[in-house]
């Protein structure tokens, strides 16, 4: 279902206003002691709502996004569950409880996880001017590490997960490379019609988010 470009663009404005804000209101609450422990408790229903307003401002929505969709959250789920029970993909270590509801040791969330970065990285790529898809595909996986490198740091601090010795191994960052080059050519094979720049602010909004967590 192909969206009219006059109602995609005015949902497009509201939807980076609410990407804005609600990053805004979440830095706010997690940089003050008294209110961290409620916003804390909000982290999954923020990345739920941020998987609401990327599949609803997605400009073609059938059921080749939809497959898209539930290929990047399975194969996310999967790998960190493979992750966290033999140690052989990130090394090792063990979430915590901010990230809600777990099946066998690994929150659900983690998979809408994985589909906003995915999908939000391959946006902006999409919208850069790199036009040569073995270019974009490593250049996407590094953003992907970088961010990763950013988020590391405070998602020990506030409970998102732990790694043993409080050490995060190499091998790490290089499989979210590794991973990061499968699943963007997945998008890119996806050849999604050019979309809107919500994933791009999103992407830019979570660099952002956690780049002011790190002084905290």
């Amino acid at each position: 279902m192909e969206r009219p470009q006059n109602i995609n663009s005015r949902y497009t404005a509201r939807a980076v206003r609410l990407i804005i804000v609600f990053h805004l209101v979440g830095l706010i609450g997690l940089s003050i002691n008294f209110s961290r422990p409620f916003f804390l408790q909000l982290v999954p229903y923020h990345l739920l709502l941020m998987m609401l307003i990327l599949v609803f401002t997605h400009n073609r929505f059938n059921t080749k996004f939809a497959l898209f969709f539930a290929f990047i959250f399975i194969i996310g789920f999967a790998v960190e569950w493979i992750g966290v029970h033999t140690r052989m993909i990130f090394g090792n270590y063990v979430y915590g409880d901010v990230l809600g509801l777990k099946f066998d040791a690994v929150p659900l969330i983690i998979g809408v996880n994985w589909f906003l970065l995915i999908y939000s990285t391959g946006v902006l790529l999409q919208q850069s001017r790199i036009k040569p898809v073995w270019v974009r595909v490593p250049v996407g996986a590094l953003i992907l590490v970088l961010l990763d490198a950013v988020i590391e740091p405070v998602a020990v601090k506030f409970n998102y997960w732990h790694w043993a010795g409080n050490t995060i191994p190499i091998t790490n960052y290089v499989c979210w490379f590794i991973i990061g080059l499968v699943l963007l050519s997945i998008f890119e094979i996806s050849r999604f019609k050019k979309q809107s720049m919500v994933g791009a602010v999103l992407l830019v909004s979570q660099f952002i988010f956690f780049l002011a967590l790190l002084s905290y």
